[in-house]
């Protein structure tokens, strides 16, 4: 495990990015790449774009967000860290 964190470290400090941000961000292009695809390749690619909205939903109630958990075990930051 030490290893995949030396390996991985994320140093996105210089861009000032928490791991709030880069979840929104990842969110955001999975949507939009899965319309694409839901237009231009397969209408089923509609039902990512589902799971995603679904995830989103959740994690606003629950507060569990998967890839929250693993930008944090990869060393980025939360907002209420930086501050």
């Amino acid at each position: 495990m030490a290893y995949a964190q030396a390996v991985f470290k994320l140093d996105l400090t210089e861009f000032n990015m928490t791991v709030e941000r880069v979840v929104r961000i990842f969110a955001g292009a999975f949507v939009l790449v899965s319309l694409a695809l839901g237009l231009w390749v397969d209408q089923n690619f509609f039902w990512f774009t589902a799971f995603v909205g679904a995830n989103l939903f959740q994690s606003g109630f629950t507060g569990l967000c998967p890839l929250a958990s693993i930008l944090k075990r990869l060393g980025l930051r939360t907002s209420a860290a930086q501050a």
